[in-house]
């Protein structure tokens, strides 16, 4: 095969966008190492106020009222692809995008963001775009937003959403279910010992890894560090803050003195390695989330997904028995106490993430995309 071009777009609206499309890039460069490949980020496409409102705007209503957010993506799931709306979304920047795809002259798209792929989708449907579009849905579920008959190609995280998929009309073979692809490093085997040590926490103790960041759990933080270092049963945790410096300041009178290890982090770029060294993670529902905490085969506490595909997210992992749904801070507590005295339960919940996802997925997602263009180029 000669040397690839690849153009990757994704959205910095939430980070799952940009982790998928971050993971596909890694998976491409290691199958196809001498391969060119131009991210872009769709919001970089709009004028800088708009993409700063936009940003703020999805921001509040999810930190704030998450409800109204669910009520949102609840009544435009079912939007038909050809609706007037969804007209209007798909020329949004169209003719941007067709001005750098004539420069940049790329073999295949990889769209992680619905509204990117609506536009190229809709111009390869009117056959104005000549190159394949892969879209991959970084949910287990299905807005009506990702639906176009002109995706070459779906990458998609389960059976569910294929099926949905084809519920939308879209042809089946169409659509690969590989797993939403997560960077191959969760595939790697760690040293559990080395890394616990380094944190300076020990093994044969519980340890619950809490995810704290932008959209994490934010608001309840505090309170379920101070639940775990006040535990009668040992247990150690680790809090990873983000950049939420204010988070991570108030933690730190609780992480000298608790009762209990607490180690807080702020950004870090080895989740891999901290979920390997967790026995539970107590976390939000994003679909990336999801994806890597089942791919190191770690159970999930899901506390108060927010409404919407997080909430569809949240309904995967408990349908599966891979993970519980907590509502309330009370809820957390409860269900703390119940893994702690019995943590057989936990690991039944381990056992069903072995068979959660189909494994591999990014490079099971790139070998799709290849043998895509592989076709494309001899037709």
């Amino acid at each position: 095969m000669k040397q690839l071009k690849v153009l990757v777009f994704s959205a910095s609206f939430g980070n799952g966008h940009l982790r998928a499309a971050e993971a596909v890039i890694e998976g491409i460069r290691i199958q196809e190492p001498s391969a060119t490949i131009a991210h872009l980020d769709f919001g970089d496409f709009l004028s800088k106020p708009i993409n700063s409102m936009i940003k703020s705007v999805y921001g509040e209503i999810i930190n704030h009222i998450p409800k109204l957010w669910g009520r949102f993506y609840y009544k435009t799931s079912m939007v038909q692809p050809r609706s007037i709306s969804q007209q209007f979304l798909n020329k949004l920047g169209r003719n941007d995008f067709l001005k750098y795809i004539k420069t940049f002259k790329p073999d295949f798209i990889v769209c992680t963001y619905p509204t990117v792929s609506s536009v190229l989708a809709q111009l390869r449907y009117e056959k104005i775009l000549q190159i394949p579009v892969v879209t991959i849905i970084t949910d287990y579920t299905v807005h009506s937003h990702w639906v176009h008959p002109g995706v070459d190609r779906y990458i998609v995280a389960c059976g569910e959403v294929k099926n949905s998929l084809q519920a939308w009309g879209i042809k089946a073979e169409s659509i690969h279910v590989t797993g939403i692809p997560v960077s191959p490093k969760f595939e790697e085997t760690v040293n559990r010992e080395l890394i616990l040590s380094k944190l300076g926490l020990k093994s044969g103790i519980p340890t619950f890894l809490v995810m704290g960041g932008s959209y994490g759990i934010l608001k309840s933080a505090n309170r379920i560090c101070q639940k775990l270092v006040d535990s009668k049963v040992p247990v150690q945790a680790i809090i990873v803050c983000g950049k939420n410096e204010k988070l991570y300041e108030s933690l730190k009178e609780l992480s000298a003195q608790g009762c209990n290890p607490l180690v807080r982090l702020k950004y870090v770029h080895n989740v891999e390695e901290l979920m390997a060294v967790s026995d539970l993670i107590i976390t939000k529902a994003g679909g990336l989330t999801v994806s890597e905490a089942l791919t190191k085969r770690l159970p999930l506490l899901i506390f108060k997904p927010i409404p919407g595909q997080e909430e569809e997210n949240a309904h995967f992992v408990q349908k599966i028995g891979a993970g519980i749904v907590a509502q309330t801070e009370e809820e957390v507590s409860q269900l703390i106490n119940y893994f702690l005295t019995y943590p057989e339960e936990v690991q039944k919940m381990r056992e069903k993430t072995a068979t959660a996802l189909p494994g591999h997925s990014t490079k099971c997602a790139v070998g799709e995309m290849l043998r895509l263009v592989k076709k494309e180029m001899l037709a």
